[in-house]
């Protein structure tokens, strides 16, 4: 499978929230779109992650080199990382199979990917209609919009103290909570990838309405990612 740019492809570069997180958003990425998703038609999905609501199957090598000649260097430079290349750590296509009814306490809460605040995720939407996007979140009563080592220990606690008493309803969360204050919210637009820090609270932004669909023409189909400095 042979990638290219879309002719009509452009870069918006984001700062969110009060801790300006930087948000690489990118419309129109791949010009041979409809490549990618009859590929994952092909695929085998299953379940692999206690915290992904759905099935996942691994993205193509080719995908990934794609991602990297690309956009290495604007990734390298916005999100000032002190490195001269990338890798993939991992890049799934995955699909949310998940009914709000069956998604465990850790699915209905923004969450962070790592704590380290160089590692990347990206995002890229490949679904058509209206299945929402991706929000980011403040913790409010840490003011947190980010975890890292040295932040760990006291959300955790705080999450421990409060959360029991705030326990969220079996629903995705999307918009504000009595724990969570929505600081951003991109849509899930066909052909749009966004890339952001790991470290940042994210939850995929996901209606009450929301009907399950494992076919990957036809349902929430994504590739997720997760990219390293080396």
């Amino acid at each position: 499978m042979k990638l290219h740019t879309h002719p009509e492809l452009s870069i918006k570069k984001l700062c969110i929230g009060a801790e300006e997180s930087p948000l690489l958003v990118v419309d129109n990425f791949v010009n041979e779109v409809d490549d990618l998703i009859n590929f994952a038609t092909q695929l085998k999905f299953e379940a692999n992650s206690n915290f992904y609501p759905g099935i996942r199957a691994e993205a193509s090598l080719a995908y990934q080199q794609f991602v990297l000649e690309n956009l290495q260097q604007t990734l390298l430079e916005f999100f000032q990382l002190k490195a001269n290349k990338l890798k993939f750590a991992l890049s799934h296509y995955s699909l949310v199979t998940s009914t709000p009814s069956q998604l465990h306490l850790l699915q209905r809460i923004p969450h962070f990917d790592s704590l380290d605040s160089d590692g990347l995720a990206a995002v890229h939407y490949l679904f058509k209609g209206d299945l929402g996007g991706t929000s980011f979140y403040k913790h409010r009563d840490t003011q947190f919009e980010s975890v890292n080592e040295s932040r760990r220990q006291e959300y955790f606690e705080s999450m421990k103290r409060n959360g029991s008493n705030n326990m969220p309803s079996a629903e995705y969360i999307n918009g504000d909570t009595v724990l969570y204050e929505r600081i951003s919210k991109q849509q899930g637009i066909f052909n749009r990838i966004i890339i952001y820090r790991r470290n940042v609270l994210h939850s995929g932004s996901i209606s009450k309405e929301f009907v399950p669909d494992d076919n990957p023409l036809t349902g929430r189909l994504s590739i997720n990612s997760f990219i390293d400095p080396y």
